[in-house]
């Protein structure tokens, strides 16, 4: 294993670097269209109903299915990689927000409205910083999630650290095959713990500190 990885540090270092790119830029795509649909639709209950229900059901569509229908438009490559970690990281981040932003005390939005705040200014400055802690554990959970799921996508030549893990699964019992699923899966498995530090760490910096638990 030592040699292996000695052998293959600069690959697996890139390979590595493109998987937390991946995702991390995926993260931050999905959590803006997340917020965007949830503030849209989180006032009506019939909406909000049908956005959880997608939610749910999205979240049972195989990746691998996702990924062989988006080949035939798209082709392989980064395309389809980033539309599938995209829908997929979406999906947790997009229930929460609704929670979120239905959780906050209608007081507290009259208040700020009784004060002169617009609808917008209320939302930005009041229901979307509340809401936040609930927002951001959508986006850990997404985080974990799609981190696998950017795993699944090298089957449609996507960046990461999949390659490894296909590579060894189609020659197993061959010579380093092995070793190449483990570099795969361990690698997959330290990025997600690096990037939930990341996350709790922006959670720390961005949660007003009167609402942070």
């Amino acid at each position: 294993m030592g040699d292996f990885i000695g052998e293959r540090s600069r690959q697996i270092l890139f390979a590595s670097w493109q998987h937390f790119s991946l995702v991390a830029q995926c993260l931050i795509l999905a959590t803006f269209i997340a917020v965007l649909i949830a503030v849209l639709v989180y006032r009506n209950k019939a909406l909000a109903g049908i956005a959880n229900g997608v939610s749910a059901v999205g979240l049972t569509v195989p990746s691998f299915a996702l990924i062989g229908l988006l080949i035939v438009p798209f082709g392989f490559g980064v395309t389809p990689a980033v539309i599938v970690v995209t829908f997929f990281a979406a999906l947790p981040i997009l229930r929460n927000a609704i929670v979120g932003l239905n959780n906050i005390e209608p007081t507290i939005v009259e208040s700020a409205r009784g004060i002169g705040m617009s609808r917008l200014k209320t939302l930005v400055s009041v229901e979307i910083p509340i809401a936040w802690p609930v927002i951001l554990t959508g986006v850990r959970i997404s985080a974990q999630m799609v981190m696998g799921v950017a795993a699944v996508v090298s089957y449609a030549l996507g960046p990461g650290l999949g390659g490894f893990i296909f590579s060894g699964l189609s020659r197993l019992g061959g010579a380093n095959a092995l070793e190449s699923v483990v570099v795969g899966v361990v690698g997959v498995v330290i990025l997600a713990l690096i990037l939930d530090l990341i996350l709790l760490g922006i959670g720390r910096l961005t949660t007003p500190r009167g609402i942070r638990v």
